[in-house]
């Protein structure tokens, strides 16, 4: 490819683009202004014929750099699809024809827009460059899976079916986790009416039987350092002896620990033998089949076999008592009808009963399974137990909530649904550190009650980060199996509480999004969201101030910092979100299709009426992966917003430089929005903390306005849900209303 730069505009006509807009002024726009030394029309850009028109400039005329001005840039992603150049969308179509009405007194102010956008497009194409990979790049297609139990397992196998090798370590002497402990599972097959054998024995012998799978028993990973593609991880015997191998990506699927019982005092948990838990029961009902066919399940206390058993489920749990789980675990109800049916299946006249307040039975077959349990005779109460008084026979106490009175029930036996604790590791530094400080207000030792699975050699903690009930963090809207941890995927119990089916089709979801990882981190792109970028983040180091800022406020760990304290970028952990860009004071950090200058000419491309046209400017910062779509949905719902606004998509809030704002001000804007996704505990930034970033950043811009005599309501930060069509529209109009109130800026030319 020749060094010299060479644009090529294309300007689309399809779509009622060319009904609205002169084709003609936008080719002199393109050619004039934004300096495209090609510029081409086309009925329908997308079609076959459109695009290699596009391609045979590329090949034949130089172009290096591709402006296309039609629809969105999240149409059409796979059509406009070409190697080896840098490329911009200018949006005419969602951005312009489909917002303005179609009215002869709006053409003038509509075709403004239009040709804003061109010149926009083109000044970004000018100051991109075509991305290539970092040269960092290795292919490992070995998985490693921390965690033997169900879902580890099925982790192995679906990889291993993929051509995958896998190493599991399981810090026990043998596979199969909790559901190893289980008498029967939960029914995973029509007609969903009876308890199934657990499955553990087969998958074991698969495993053995499975040359591409290798286990390392009684083994924990006593350090974990690299990235994706080349993980490194001492795997340690109980012996003493370690082992070094490298993985392309990890699953992490260290399972559950069931919550203390010992905890729940007014159950008499710690009092009477005949108050366990669901997986002591399991522990009863395995004895009594290996005394052979027909073997009664009994108490603890005398051998007596049961015939009267109460389960009362949520147990210390969906409670915000101290030390109590406020989540709820998932499957307890369906173990609950499952064991009720152990009783039941080995003799019909057992009396057993469900205690509950609220009763969840998830799946494909929660139902059919629920009414199973029914047509046994298992009898469902709903309530909720106050006590269980310790005496010969432990005795119930309960409000019943339908007829409304408090009962008391003497039973042989009760069972509680004590739920899920993850084995997700030690909290990150930042949890950490909020920990210790409370324990220091409080006058108490801090110590970090769980040990470390992962023993991560990462700046910000040795595991995932947590959610607030414990388990890895993961998105469950946007990216369920994504962690904050480029290349490691929390499957099964680790990542939320769920029954062994859930699991194992958990499990095969992380074993599919590792392989993923592996691959994109041999070829160089980018995880979820920015699937295939190839661009990643370098810095001028001697611009740089060694301040850290980019180190500490990466949300992924991606940068380090080398033995003279200046940024060192892992390029394959990166999710190219950019928010190390926006952190950087002194803007020394870029990516080659994404930077300060990408940015920032264009929002000073844009065309700025004097303050007696009466025209002002709306400059929308609008981050691509929830805002920007809303703007899309909007537009496609024909819902209108100002003429005078102008949008440019950024990755992530968290991306946003103050420097693009004091331009945009020093430029003549009347107005900046931003607006970017949810932040806080139940978050939806695809970039997680990035948007929640931003909004730290940005409350420092209202004393930074006011010291320029400019009002703070001309700068705002909004945050946009996907769906939110009608408040995008909404907040763009009122701020045009703002500014007829408060008057044009005062910095226009």
């Amino acid at each position: 490819m020749a060094d010299e730069m060479k644009i090529g505009a294309y300007i689309c006509n399809g779509c009622g683009i060319g009904d609205r807009l002169d084709s003609g002024q936008l080719e002199m726009t393109a050619t004039r202004d934004g300096k495209a030394a090609i510029c081409q029309q086309h009925d329908f850009l997308c079609s076959e014929a459109g695009v290699k028109m596009i391609q045979d400039d590329i090949d034949n005329e130089g172009v290096n750099r591709v402006m296309i001005a039609a629809c969105s840039r999240r149409a059409k992603a796979e059509a406009f699809s070409f190697e080896n150049v840098a490329m911009t969308r200018a949006n005419l179509r969602e951005g312009v024809i489909w917002i303005r009405p179609d009215e002869d007194d709006q053409r003038e102010t509509t075709q403004e827009m239009a040709d804003d956008y061109i010149r926009m497009a083109c000044a970004e194409a000018k100051y991109a460059k075509p991305p290539h990979a970092s040269g960092q790049q290795e292919v490992n297609k070995n998985i490693l899976i921390a965690g033997g139990g169900i879902s580890g397992m099925t982790a192995a196998i679906e990889a291993s079916k993929a051509g995958y090798p896998c190493t599991i370590v399981e810090k026990t002497g043998a596979l199969g986790g909790a559901t190893a402990q289980l008498y029967k599972k939960i029914p995973t097959k029509a007609p969903y009416a009876d308890p199934e054998d657990n499955g553990v024995a087969e998958m074991v012998a698969a495993i053995e039987a499975d040359s591409n799978i290798t286990v390392c028993l009684n083994s924990t990973l006593t350090k974990t350092a690299g990235a994706p593609g080349r993980f490194e991880a001492d795997i340690s015997t109980e012996s003493g002896s370690t082992e070094t191998k490298t993985f392309g990506a990890i699953v992490q699927a260290s399972g559950f620990t069931p919550y203390d019982a010992n905890q729940l005092t007014e159950f008499s948990y710690t009092k009477s033998q005949d108050v366990i838990t669901q997986a002591e029961l399991e522990a009863l009902a395995i004895a009594a089949a290996s005394e052979g066919a027909g073997g009664a399940i009994k108490r603890p206390s005398d051998g007596k076999e049961v015939t009267n058993v109460m389960f009362i489920q949520c147990a210390g749990q969906r409670s915000k008592k101290e030390g109590h789980l406020e989540h709820c675990s998932g499957y307890c109800c369906s173990a609950s009808i499952k064991q009720a049916m152990y009783f039941k299946d080995q003799n019909p006249d057992i009396d057993t009963t469900v205690l509950y307040s609220d009763l969840r039975t998830p799946g494909a077959g929660g139902e059919n399974f629920y009414r199973s349990g029914q047509k046994k005779g298992v009898i469902f109460t709903k309530g909720i137990a106050s006590e269980v008084v310790h005496s010969k026979n432990p005795i119930v106490k309960f409000k019943d909530l339908i007829l409304d009175e408090d009962v008391e029930d003497e039973v042989d036996l009760v069972v509680l649904a004590t739920g899920m604790v993850a084995n997700a590791g030690e909290p990150t530094r930042a949890e950490i550190t909020i920990s210790e400080n409370e324990a220091k207000e409080a006058g108490t030792e801090y110590k970090v009650s769980v040990d470390s699975i992962l023993n991560l050699d990462y700046r910000q903690g040795k595991d995932m980060p947590h959610m607030a009930n414990g388990f890895a963090d993961s998105h469950f809207i946007c990216f369920p199996y994504e962690t904050q941890r480029t290349g490691m995927y929390a499957a099964g119990p680790t990542r939320r509480p769920m029954d062994t089916q859930q699991a194992m089709d958990d499990a095969m979801g992380a074993a599919m999004k590792a392989i993923a990882a592996a691959e994109n981190a041999g070829l160089g792109k980018a995880a979820h969201p920015r699937v295939a970028d190839l661009s990643f983040p370098t810095a001028r180091l001697e611009g740089c101030t060694q301040c850290k800022r980019c180190t500490v406020e990466c949300p992924f760990g991606a940068i380090d910092e080398d033995e003279k304290g200046f940024p060192q970028f892992n390029e394959s952990r990166c999710r190219r979100c950019g928010t190390c860009m926006g952190a950087c004071p002194v803007r020394v950090i870029s990516f080659e299709n994404y930077s300060i200058d990408t940015v920032g000419q264009q929002l000073k491309a844009v065309d700025i009426p004097d303050e007696f046209d009466e025209k002002p400017r709306i400059l929308v910062l609008a981050c691509e992966n929830d805002a920007y779509p809303a703007l899309d949905m909007a537009a496609q719902n024909k819902m209108e917003y100002s003429a005078f606004t102008r949008i440019i998509p950024v990755r992530c809030l968290g991306s946003v430089s103050l420097s693009w704002i004091t331009d945009s001000m020093n430029s003549g804007y009347d107005g900046v929005i931003l607006m970017g996704c949810p932040s806080g505990d139940d978050y939806q930034c695809h970039f997680v903390k990035g948007s929640g970033t931003a909004q730290e950043r940005m409350s420092k811009v209202a004393d930074t306005l006011e010291s320029l005599s400019l009002e703070p309501e001309r700068v705002q930060t909004y945050e946009i849900s996907i769906t939110e069509s009608e408040k995008v529209t909404k907040i763009i109009n009122d701020m045009a209303d703002t500014i007829e109130q408060i008057g044009m800026s005062p910095f226009k030319f």
